[in-house]
């Protein structure tokens, strides 16, 4: 479904930096399994996208990738612009449940697999965050995993996309993405009422243009953050 706006061309309405970033020692695979663990008392910000009201919901889930580098990333991908749901946005690897799929985690695995050529057993989940609903009528579940540094060679994880459904593979750094000065709060005028949406655009010194992460997945990163900052 194509969208009626273009989000890069939307007002930008301010940054949230007076809200605390989370730190670098909470962002470690030890603190963060903690958390998972323990979770605390919380609230997602945002847990459904107003831009139209689909008849009929259909279960999917998504892995947050957080790569336990030096300098943990988020493994993010930029979907074929060809395909009908959310084509060209970025995403995490993820998909629609199939009857195969006991649980949202195994969606979550599958997809991910299918998609990036991440392997499940590379993959140490944590647990999932809120179900987001995204605007063509998928009820997400995010499930949060880690990739530990033996899964690495050298720079680059040992990943594959498929042609098909994932133009782009890349990573951007989770303190960047746990940091709400760099969350942008935009606005646009749908059937004559303002929304408000997050976006978080991220630049990269091997990419020709900056990625803009907005939409489902900048929701979900947000939750991850509150999740994480409370």
């Amino acid at each position: 479904m194509a969208l009626p706006f273009d989000p890069q061309a939307t007002e930008v309405l301010g940054y949230d930096q007076h809200l605390p970033a989370v730190g670098a020692s909470s962002l470690t695979a030890h603190a963060l399994r903690q958390r998972f663990k323990h979770p605390p008392e919380w609230t997602p910000d945002a847990e459904i996208e107003r831009w139209f009201n689909p008849a009929s919901p259909r279960p999917a889930a998504v892995l947050i990738p957080l790569v336990m580098r030096p300098e943990p990333t988020v493994l993010l991908t930029q979907r074929a612009m060809h395909l009908k749901a959310h084509g060209g946005q970025i995403s995490f690897p993820g998909g629609r449940h199939e009857p195969a799929d006991i649980t949202p985690v195994n969606t979550a695995l599958r997809e991910a697999h299918e998609e990036v050529g991440l392997h499940p057993e590379r993959v140490e989940v944590l647990g999932s965050l809120p179900t987001h609903t995204t605007n063509s009528g998928f009820v997400v579940t995010p499930v949060v995993g880690l990739l530990q540094p033996w899964d690495l060679d050298d720079e680059l994880l040992k990943l594959e996309r498929q042609p098909g459904e994932v133009d782009d593979i890349f990573e951007v750094p989770l303190e960047f993405l746990m940091n709400p000065a760099h969350h942008q709060r935009r606005m646009i005028i749908v059937a004559g009422a303002p929304i408000e949406f997050l976006a978080m655009p991220w630049s990269s010194t091997l990419a020709e243009e900056p990625y803009f992460i907005w939409g489902a997945t900048a929701a979900m990163l947000r939750n991850l953050y509150r999740f994480l900052a409370a």
